[in-house]
């Protein structure tokens, strides 16, 4: 049976001195580190002869998530150009984004502006189903819809793309465990880490899952 594979990407490390909640918020860009740690998942791409033969390169809209792309395409399109094949550009898709959080712009801390403070913590009554932003179940429907419209448009190929730790995951187990619902330190979804799904092509079917975690000992 023909089977179409998406390699999701999460994000390097940000560059976030004040530990502030960015969620959304534009301007925070990967930090040193996370460049290293996004060149060393592009590096384990171009290596690898499956997922080097991507056919598109998609990201979410953020910061952090278009340099973590620009990487996986630098490393990726100097392969490309070996087969003697035209470069691929970048694809950004909002359904791609960061979870919505009431919480963005606050630090992580104590005090008026942080997130512990006491008026934060009313709104966390049930960290399986998120009272602060937004739901799990509306991550894992625009997932699924960028999703399976990508099967089908990319049927028996495989292509590569950049989100985030909270979309990866809340899809991911809305296929394996039947809903996007889930225990948010439960994940397993490292930075810069590699989780890719294999659909059936026509019934879009989910037939195997992977994961890979190549920026695990980078400095």
């Amino acid at each position: 049976m023909p089977a179409t594979t998406i390699h999701f990407v999460r994000h390097g490390e940000v560059y976030n001195p004040e530990h502030v909640l960015y969620e959304r918020l534009p301007d925070f860009h990967l930090s040193e580190r996370g460049v290293r740690m996004a060149q060393a998942t592009a590096r384990y791409i171009a290596a690898h002869s499956g997922i080097n033969q991507a056919a598109a390169v998609y990201s979410s809209p953020l910061d952090r998530t278009r340099e973590t792309a620009g990487e996986i395409l630098t490393a990726l399109n100097s392969v490309r150009a070996e087969r003697d094949e035209p470069p691929l550009e970048l694809h950004t898709d909002p359904r791609l984004i960061e979870a919505g959080n009431e919480f963005r712009g606050k630090r992580i801390g104590h005090g008026d502006g942080a997130f512990w403070h006491r008026r934060n913590l009313r709104l966390i009554r049930d960290l399986h189903k998120p009272t602060w932003g937004e739901s799990y179940e509306h991550i894992g429907a625009r997932m699924s819809d960028f999703a399976y419209e990508k099967v089908d448009e990319y049927a028996g190929g495989q292509i590569i793309v950049v989100s985030h730790e909270s979309p990866i995951w809340s899809f991911r187990h809305l296929l394996e465990k039947g809903n996007a619902e889930h225990w948010m330190f439960n994940r397993h979804t490292a930075l810069a880490s590699v989780t890719s799904i294999t659909f059936d092509s026509a019934t879009h079917e989910m037939l195997a899952v992977a994961y890979a975690d190549p920026a695990a000992n980078v400095e």
